[in-house]
């Protein structure tokens, strides 16, 4: 197949596909961290969403003439519900409204096969109506997810609320069946006096810097990325 995987610099699930034979790409517009910049687009992936020419990091130019299956990591910033301290004035700056049309271009993407991945957020629920009732009639949201999947399902013992929204393919096929021990970070809200707990992992993130924080954060866990290329590939 021919597969472009949107908003990944990582190239997790990009370099499971070629393992498995495909023509993959990554694209974003950031440098790869990959190492594989012969597979990597840098530039919007929108322009390429239905296919045409396109450079890979190597300097080598490409055609496709559309595209098998897209896999797409649109950005959550804008979008998942822990950042909800902040939707007002997002929604105020238009950096919501942003977030949402680029998503939506994925729900709307004419290929057969299209995967999208984003953390719990407003894409489901009834905060797009209230807030965005042009946009929700326009792209017929909110959608809720096909499913949502955890790392520790596919062999990487961590907890990340992953929804996945499929067209064209069947759900994943989790590996693991019954949740490991996971580690936590704990501690007690001084605001609240409530004990709160984030995964250890998301936690140990704090120290880096925000762009670097994010980009750590977001990536694809090797597990997911394998199961994607073997199910659905």
């Amino acid at each position: 197949m021919k597969v472009l995987v949107a908003c990944e610099e990582s190239q997790e699930v990009c370099k499971a596909f070629r393992d498995k034979g495909h023509t993959a790409f990554s694209c974003d517009i950031m440098d790869c961290s990959g190492h594989h910049p012969e597979w990597h687009i840098r530039q919007d992936v929108l322009k390429i969403l239905g296919g045409g020419g396109f450079r890979t990091m190597d300097g080598m130019n490409h055609y496709v003439s559309s595209w098998d299956m897209i896999i797409g990591f649109p950005p959550c910033t804008h979008l998942a519900v822990s950042g909800a301290a902040w939707f007002e004035k997002k929604r105020a700056d238009g950096r919501q409204k942003e977030g949402i049309e680029f998503f939506a271009k994925f729900l709307n993407a004419e290929c057969e096969k299209v995967v999208i991945e984003n953390p719990v957020g407003i894409i489901s629920g009834d905060y797009i109506p209230k807030w965005f009732p042009d946009l929700a009639e326009k792209y017929d949201l909110p959608q809720k997810p096909t499913q949502i999947i955890h790392p520790w399902m596919f062999g990487d013992n961590y907890s990340k609320s992953t929804c996945l929204w499929i067209k064209g393919v069947k759900p994943l096929v989790p590996l693991v069946k019954e949740q490991p021990e996971l580690e936590w970070f704990e501690w007690v809200d001084s605001k609240t006096g409530k004990k709160k707990r984030q995964p250890k992992w998301f936690a140990d993130a704090w120290h880096l810097p925000a762009d670097e924080r994010a980009r750590v954060r977001s990536k694809t866990f090797p597990g997911i990325a394998k199961a994607m290329a073997e199910q659905w590939g």
